[in-house]
C-alpha cells in the first residue's frame, strides 16, 4: 500500500518520529558532554576561590595544582560551611556568600585572615546585572576594596558597602564604596557580605 505523504496521519507520525529522534540525540549529546561540563564548572569554581585568596591570573593548567597546594579542609559547623586554606604559611578562612542583585542572584567568596576579623580578599559573581554598572562587582578593582577591612566591632558585624565617596568620610576600616549608578546591586552586595560573615562569625568565635 502506498503511503499518502499528504495526509494528516503521515504528518503527525513523521513529526512524532522526528521529535523522538531529536530528543534522543540531544540526550545522548548531553550525557556525552556532561563530564566535560562538570569539570569546567569545577575548574571555574576553583578559579573564583583562588581569586578570593588573591591568587589570580593562573593558566588553566596551573589552577588544579595551586588549589591542591593551598587547600586544607572543608568545614560544616551548625549548618555554616566554610573552607580552610594555607596561603604563604598563614591560615585563611574562605566563606561562600549568596545574595540578590538588581536583576538576579549574586554570589561570591570572602577570604578571612587568621585573626577571623580581617578580610583578606574577595571574589564576586552575578547572573544578570547591568553591564557597566552592577556587573562591575566582578571587577578586581571593586573586589580589592574589601582587602584589609575589619568585619566586626565587638560582637557586631559592621563591614558595609556604602554610597560611592562616603566610605572615606566614615571609619575606613569598616566601609567600602559602592558602585556609582548601581545602588541596588551595591545594596545587594552589602547584605550578602553582612549575612554571610555574620553566620561565619557566629560559629568561628
Amino acid at each position: 500500500m502506498k503511503l499518502n505523504t499528504n495526509s494528516n496521519t503521515y504528518t503527525i507520525i513523521y513529526s512524532a518520529i522526528l521529535v523522538v529522534v531529536v530528543a534522543f540525540l540531544l540526550a545522548f549529546i548531553y550525557q556525552a558532554l556532561k563530564p566535560m561540563q562538570d569539570k569546567n564548572v569545577e575548574l571555574d569554581t576553583k578559579i573564583h576561590k583562588l581569586n578570593a585568596l588573591n591568587i589570580r591570573n593562573l593558566d588553566k593548567g596551573e589552577v588544579e595544582q595551586k588549589y591542591e597546594e593551598v587547600f586544607v579542609e572543608a568545614k560544616d559547623e551548625d549548618g555554616v560551611r566554610y573552607e580552610i586554606y594555607s596561603v604563604e604559611g598563614q591560615q585563611k578562612y574562605l566563606v561562600p556568600v549568596k545574595g540578590q542583585g538588581l536583576w538576579g542572584p549574586i554570589s561570591g567568596y570572602i577570604a578571612v585572615d587568621e585573626d577571623k576579623n580581617t578580610i583578606y580578599g574577595a571574589d564576586f559573581q552575578h547572573e544578570s546585572e547591568t553591564a557597566g554598572l552592577g556587573a562591575l562587582i566582578t571587577e578586581q578593582w571593586f573586589q580589592d576594596e574589601f582587602k584589609g577591612k575589619k568585619i566586626c566591632s565587638g560582637d557586631e558585624v559592621v563591614i558595609s558597602v556604602v554610597k560611592k565617596g562616603k566610605a572615606g568620610d566614615m571609619n575606613p576600616e569598616n566601609y567600602v564604596d559602592g558602585i556609582t549608578g548601581a545602588t541596588l546591586t551595591s545594596n545587594g552586595v552589602d547584605a550578602m557580605v553582612k549575612n554571610g560573615l555574620k553566620e561565619f562569625e557566629r560559629v568561628i568565635r
